[in-house]
């Protein structure tokens, strides 16, 4: 893989090497666009029809790792770092409401896509992010996918999930990240074995990420703003694009039952991930991929999968 502009990516130097690892792993060439008042980090490759995919809160986009290098054979994937988050940079003070990420989603897509509507997935916050663009543009998106998304209902992790999760955000350390990471999957030990060598970067650039004060700044404004608050069921009851979601059986940060009733409300097919918790792609990833395909209606060779329709 090839990289550009990496002098100019505002990383601080414990963090780049570990971020040049993860991309050198990946069959993907990372840019630099401007989109809003975001600096934005852009993974692309592949050949075919666009796929955008947006990651979580707290994440990067090296987290799809796990699935990208099956991706890239039937789309063109797009990957971008949410504002303020990985290595994209807000700027001039940039304010991170729900307005800010519509409009530095509709820009990412006109960058990078073409004149060819994307399939849009997104997981947890990024799932909210492309919900809320597709209520106002669903004519600029072939496909929805919904993966363990926020937006859905108010956010209100479990118990279990919330006090490892603000013990990480007052002092990430090493500690307090393995302490989160083990009630994120169901079993992290073996979400690092499907990982492979680049689990231990991953873990790193977690952490290095956590610990960075303008991406602490970003969470503290677009969690609230955008992933905390409910997308108004009648503004999701707008959505035209055909849309799907995928979710982990034993999720904690949103519950299955969200998925259940955004379901069986809007008519949107369900895809369940057996054995997983909040983030399939990294737990389950030919599970994953195996629901990914079945929404978009493309065939793959990923193997066998632990996904349950619904």
């Amino acid at each position: 893989m090839s990289t550009q502009n990496s002098a100019t990516r505002p990383e601080g130097p414990a963090g780049q090497p570990v971020r040049d690892r993860l991309l050198a792993a990946m069959p993907l060439t990372e840019r630099r666009i401007q989109l809003a008042t975001v600096s934005t980090a852009v993974l692309e490759g592949g050949d075919g029809p666009p796929l955008v995919l947006l990651h979580g809160q707290g994440e990067f986009a090296p987290v799809w790792i796990n699935v990208v290098p099956d991706l890239v054979r039937t789309h063109r994937v797009i990957v971008p770092d949410l504002p303020g988050h990985g290595a994209s940079e807000v700027q001039d003070g940039g304010r991170l409401d729900a307005g800010t990420v519509v409009t530095w989603l509709d820009e990412l897509i006109d960058r990078t896509c073409g004149a060819r509507p994307p399939v849009l997935a997104g997981h947890l916050l990024g799932g909210a992010i492309a919900a809320r663009y597709a209520v106002h543009h669903s004519d600029r998106v072939a496909h929805l996918v919904l993966v363990e998304t926020m937006g859905l209902g108010w956010f209100r992790p479990a118990p279990s999930f919330a006090a490892p999760m603000m013990g990480f955000l007052a002092r990430p350390t090493a500690k307090s990240r393995d302490r989160l990471f083990n009630q994120c999957f169901l079993d992290m030990d073996r979400a690092g074995e499907r990982t492979g060598a680049q689990w231990q970067p991953l873990l790193d650039y977690a952490l290095d990420r956590a610990r960075t004060p303008s991406v602490q700044v970003a969470m503290r404004g677009i969690i609230p703003r955008v992933g905390v608050p409910p997308i108004p069921p009648g503004d999701l009851a707008r959505i035209s694009v055909p849309t799907d979601l995928i979710h982990g059986r034993h999720g904690l940060q949103v519950r299955l039952r969200t998925a259940e009733a955004a379901s069986a409300r809007y008519g949107w097919p369900l895809h369940i991930i057996e054995e997983c918790r909040d983030d399939p792609a990294v737990e389950q990833p030919e599970a994953f991929l195996d629901a990914l395909r079945t929404a978009i209606g493309v065939a793959g060779d990923s193997g066998a999968s632990g996904e349950e329709p619904t």
